[in-house]
């Protein structure tokens, strides 16, 4: 009953942040889904390729259920999964990311939470583990990588929020103050600690 119950809960929660996940692309152009946004390059749609082949090794290599979609072998990985060349459309990416959702619901549906899974890219001795340890990973992936598209869009078009529903008219004049507020306490601060 409580394995059931948790991997109901585990589960519930990473749709919910997948869907957050994508919802940061909504209203984009191509260049600001795409465009570098940190010094390592990071961007929006660069993530949502990312969390979408996380997900796809853990659900598929790590209990031999390859994934029916073309990835490189893990041993290969360059970095290339976590941005997009120009040829890569959006509609691609995010087309690859739902069929995950499809191939990864299957091997959460039809495995039980101890069901034994090989990481061979986790160091030993790791690499044997199972399906609720692979939930739980993913599921901290993919709202770590939520909260960066949320930082991300904020810095773009000043747009917050986990989903559509949940957001707000932005105030400018408000947001302002409240930034300018937070800018005096950390002056403040700096300077009580000069001394």
């Amino acid at each position: 009953m409580i394995d059931e119950f948790a991997k109901d809960n585990l589960h519930g929660r990473l749709r919910r942040d997948r869907e957050a996940l994508l919802w940061k692309l909504d209203g984009l152009s191509e260049y600001d889904a795409r465009r570098p946004l940190t010094a390592t390059g990071t961007n929006l749609l660069g993530l949502v390729k990312h969390v979408a082949t996380v997900e796809a090794r853990y659900f598929g290599e790590v209990f031999d259920r390859p994934s029916p979609e073309s990835l490189p072998r893990w041993q290969d990985s360059d970095g290339s999964d976590l941005w997009t060349a120009e040829d890569e459309t959006r509609d691609r990416i995010i087309g690859f990311y739902r069929r995950t959702w499809e191939h990864s619901d299957a091997t959460i549906s039809e495995l039980p939470l101890d069901a034994p899974g090989h990481v061979p890219w986790w160091p030993e001795p790791h690499t044997n583990t199972n399906l609720f340890a692979v939930m739980v990973h993913v599921l901290g992936e993919s709202i770590r990588h939520a909260g960066h598209a949320d930082i991300l869009r904020e810095g773009l078009d000043g747009r917050t929020g986990v989903r559509p529903e949940h957001e707000q008219r932005i105030d400018e004049e408000a947001r302002a103050a409240h930034s300018a507020k937070i800018e005096q306490a950390a002056r403040a601060a700096a300077a009580i600690t000069a001394y």
